[in-house]
């Protein structure tokens, strides 16, 4: 794989970030008191940086890190029960090597799959406010932006869709107003909603974006996300994919 010259400086910008007071004292505190399921492992503790090829064509798209998660293991989605939803779907699919995700040194690896979010660490109650959020923008702003190859954006829950749709509506440096979303009106966040956003320079490739249920714990406990719901969401990335 080519490693785009953007891509080991900026994850190490994300490593590096101390923006938020409220994120870095939580993650940071999270680190030492840890779990007693967890009490001997080291925690990551830091902000996280984005997972997979950064040559993909699907960018999957989360919240932000869990506390015992990601916060714990230094890589998205990894060591808890969200992400054992998430890599089963893609390994089913096609885009992972493997269908759990347990710790940086498992050997998965994504093929033609990024995973990024909309927030980088851990928030407390996993509720980043708009302003954490607003923080972190420009980091998926740059991978929106420095990753051409990009056909299909799934958007996991109704915050990293909407972030999504915000990022897509690039500004012209020169004045002007940029791309602009052609949807009218704006589009609505549902399970398997489709919409058309427009690619960036050179490529200039619509991407197509997919909304879907978050894998939480709250969603798949109830219901309101089954395995074959999920599967349904890469099933159809698939296809667009093979267009």
């Amino acid at each position: 794989m080519t490693v785009p010259d953007f891509y080991e400086p900026f994850q190490q910008q994300v490593i590096d970030c101390r923006k938020c007071p409220r994120l870095v004292e939580w993650r940071e505190q999270v680190a030492v008191e840890k779990v007693k399921r967890f009490a001997d492992e080291p925690y990551w503790g830091k902000a996280v940086p984005s997972f997979g090829d950064p040559n993909a064509r699907l960018l999957i798209v989360g919240l932000a890190p869990a506390a015992h998660g990601a916060n714990r293991t230094g890589r998205m989605f990894t060591g808890d029960r969200s992400g054992d939803w998430l890599y089963r779907a893609l390994h089913k699919a096609g885009f992972a090597s493997q269908p759990n995700s347990t710790a940086v040194d498992d050997k998965l690896t994504l093929k033609d799959c990024y995973i990024t979010a909309t927030v980088r660490c851990a928030p407390p109650q996993n509720k980043p406010t708009k302003e954490e959020t607003d923080a972190c923008h420009g980091y998926l702003e740059t991978e929106w932006q420095q990753m051409p190859n990009v056909k299909v954006v799934v958007a996991l829950g109704k915050i990293a869709f909407d972030r999504v749709i915000k990022v897509s509506c690039i500004k012209n440096p020169k004045g002007g107003k940029g791309h602009g979303i052609p949807n009218t009106p704006k589009p609505v966040f549902g399970h398997l909603s489709e919409d058309i956003l427009p690619g960036v320079p050179p490529v200039l490739m619509d991407r197509h974006l997919i909304g879907s249920y978050h894998p939480s714990q709250q969603n798949t406990f109830t219901g309101r996300l089954t395995e074959e719901m999920l599967d349904a969401v890469f099933n159809r990335v698939n296809e667009l994919l093979t267009d």
